[in-house]
């Protein structure tokens, strides 16, 4: 009988530095800090106001914290009873807020240190990412692999560009807290299983309560934890959900608390295009989607997710409506987004009983991405680049495996045999990690504050109403630091452009009204300005804002006809319905009196100046006008 030819394979001398994991981490950490150096000087962006400088509990320090345990995580910004709700579902996030509020009694109003703190988080998450996959790897027998892989894929996800969000705003610690936690819950319970220890267990558990507190999204590793059992210490489907069970009773304790906190209704679909992305409007009224519109619409999302992370260009914080249009099973990038999901989907549960690690990557993925997909439960928006924090670590995971594969076919061997085989994979990474390095360098300077933030991503999600009605905001708000009158106006008219943009976006839109009414007001087109408020206290007879302001531009219509134009009667006629919302304001009542002066109104003048000195009986102006 013939023998079968065996070929034996060479030895592989790996240099030292390639397994040398501490070398390896402390590599990482650097990287990290480094790339995100440049935001520790920048100041608060976006929705920093609602977790930390304009939120009551964080701001009173350590004598907060007892507020941010026992309501939800937006109560302290919005500080009226039920506000808290607009969004579905509500939130209880409470671990970064305490953070937050022990940073404020420590340094306090300093963005540039909780800046540091978020850099020196998400450097510590990358490094777990790293000691997690040489952990979950660490069965394999080839050190060429297991390196490789976790290497490579800390790397490509350290610097990733969609990540910038998270990290360069300080807001994003929740996503870096929630992803820590949960990865380190998973490298020690694999560690206790491997080492049969039981306290690692009891840490896990702890760790993973942790990651629950920072974001509710921790729970999908009621999902990832035995799947990773299965795939990568091969475990039956039952013992992999055995190991579940300490972090099912975690998460039970948790839900206990957050319902005591928050309570058990998750309260309605909001009515406000702002809050609920899938409503339309039909004549006059907003009404949801149709089951083929919504549906069709989350999966052009999630298929713009996988072109970021492939392309990542170009990147924005804003896909509100209607950057994302309403969708239809007609459109081919519907289409092509369900055939990718549908063709990963297919080969990851086929391949998935041979425990292979590119159906856990696809699987892992797709767990992750759940809850933030619209599918579960709505979130406010249609999609944003912070809710591909953690599943874009199963994105870099296949890049790198793909990568790995790609090696084995240029090497034309069935087996590794030789460790340059690798060279190309890892010239791929290495260019990969330049350029993902270079974005992100660069799109840190975009989050230097909330000018810059509206101003630049305006164009990118041009058709967002949200990001326009912002960027008029931010105009308005600089136009007013600006001495330079012709620019301060140059400025109000881009800020009125950016407005009127919103509002043909979203007809009701009470705050886009708002802020066309300020630009108007301070480019002097009084009328339109008073139209624009009048339009929004339509929407909310009970718009405090509108109300204030639509005072105010009576009031300076009055002045600016009556001292600029000359024009008595006109002013008189803007004075008297400031008058008739403030009756007690004594500079419209000086205005006023000074009108009917001029016009010749002597007895009426005398009885509004009367009036005024009633007020403010020490005033030198008014008695020499009287």
């Amino acid at each position: 009988m013939r023998k079968k030819k065996t070929t034996e394979q060479p030895t592989i001398t790996l240099p030292a530095w390639w397994t040398n994991s501490r070398l390896h981490a402390l590599v990482i950490f650097v990287f990290c800090v480094a790339l995100y150096a440049n935001t520790i000087g920048h100041e608060y962006t976006q929705d920093d106001a609602i977790v930390l400088y304009d939120n009551m509990f964080t701001t009173e320090g350590v004598s907060g914290i007892k507020g941010l345990l026992t309501k939800d995580t937006f109560f302290g910004f919005f500080k009226v009873e039920g506000k808290e709700n607009l969004v579905q579902g509500g939130r209880y996030r409470p671990l970064t807020l305490i953070q937050f509020a022990i940073g404020w009694e420590m340094f306090g109003d300093q963005p540039w240190w909780f800046h540091l703190v978020n850099i020196l988080w998400y450097a510590l998450c990358c490094v777990m990412v790293y000691w997690l996959l040489l952990r979950l790897l660490n069965q394999y027998s080839s050190q060429l692999y297991i390196y490789f892989i976790a290497l490579g894929t800390a790397l490509l996800f350290a610097a990733h560009p969609i990540h910038v969000e998270a990290v360069a705003n300080i807001k994003g610690r929740d996503e870096i807290m929630t992803m820590l936690g949960s990865l380190a819950a998973l490298y020690f319970a694999l560690r206790a299983y491997d080492e049969k220890k039981d306290s690692f267990q009891i840490i896990a558990s702890a760790l993973f309560f942790l990651a629950l507190l920072a974001k509710e999204n921790a729970i999908t590793f009621l999902a990832v934890i035995p799947l990773s059992f299965f795939v990568f210490r091969r475990l039956s489907v039952g013992n992999s959900l055995l190991r579940t069970w300490p972090f099912l009773a975690t998460t039970l304790i948790y839900l206990a608390i957050r319902f005591s906190v928050l309570g058990f209704a998750m309260g309605e679909a909001s009515d406000e295009l702002m809050n609920n992305p899938f409503l339309k409007l039909e004549g006059s009224n907003w009404v949801p989607f149709s089951f083929a519109e919504w549906s069709a619409t989350i999966t052009f999302t999630l298929g713009k997710y996988i072109q970021l992370l492939v392309f990542p260009h170009p990147l924005t914080h804003d896909y509100y409506p209607r950057e994302v249009d309403i969708m239809s099973w007609g459109d081919w990038q519907v289409l092509l987004s369900f055939a990718i999901y549908a063709a990963a989907v297919f080969y990851a549960l086929i391949r998935l009983p041979k425990r292979n690690p590119i159906s856990y990557g696809i699987l892992f993925f797709i767990i992750t991405l759940s809850i933030v997909s619209n599918i579960v439960f709505p979130i406010g928006t249609n999609m944003g680049e912070r809710f591909m924090f953690v599943p874009s670590l199963g994105f870099c995971f296949i890049a790198m495996l793909l990568l790995w594969r790609l090696g084995k076919k240029m090497s034309k061997v069935k087996r590794i045999s030789n460790a340059k085989q690798i060279r190309v994979p890892l010239a791929i990474v290495g260019v990969v990690v330049l350029l993902f390095t270079a974005k992100s360098f660069t799109r840190n300077f975009v989050w230097k504050d909330n000018f810059t933030l509206f101003t630049t991503d305006v164009y990118t999600s041009s058709n967002s109403a949200k990001i326009q009605n912002s960027a008029a905001g931010a105009l308005l708000e600089k136009s007013i630091e600006i001495a330079n009158e012709q620019e301060r106006l140059a400025m109000a008219e881009r800020a009125k452009g950016h407005a009127e943009k919103a509002i043909q976006i979203h007809p009701t839109y009470k705050n886009a009204y708002l802020l066309l009414g300020n630009a108007h007001n301070y480019l002097r087109n009084f009328d339109a300005s008073i139209k624009a408020y009048e339009t929004a206290l339509q929407l909310d007879s009970d718009y405090q804002e509108a109300l204030n302001n639509l005072a105010i531009a009576y009031r300076e219509a009055g002045r600016y006809y009556g001292e600029k134009l000359g024009d008595a009667n006109k002013s008189i006629q803007y004075l008297t319905k400031a008058q008739q919302m403030r009756p007690n304001e004594m500079e419209i009542l000086r205005l006023l009196g000074i009108a009917y002066g001029v016009s010749g109104q002597t007895g009426k003048a005398i009885e509004i100046l009367e009036k005024a000195i009633q007020i403010d009986p020490n005033n030198a102006s008014l008695l020499y006008n009287l």
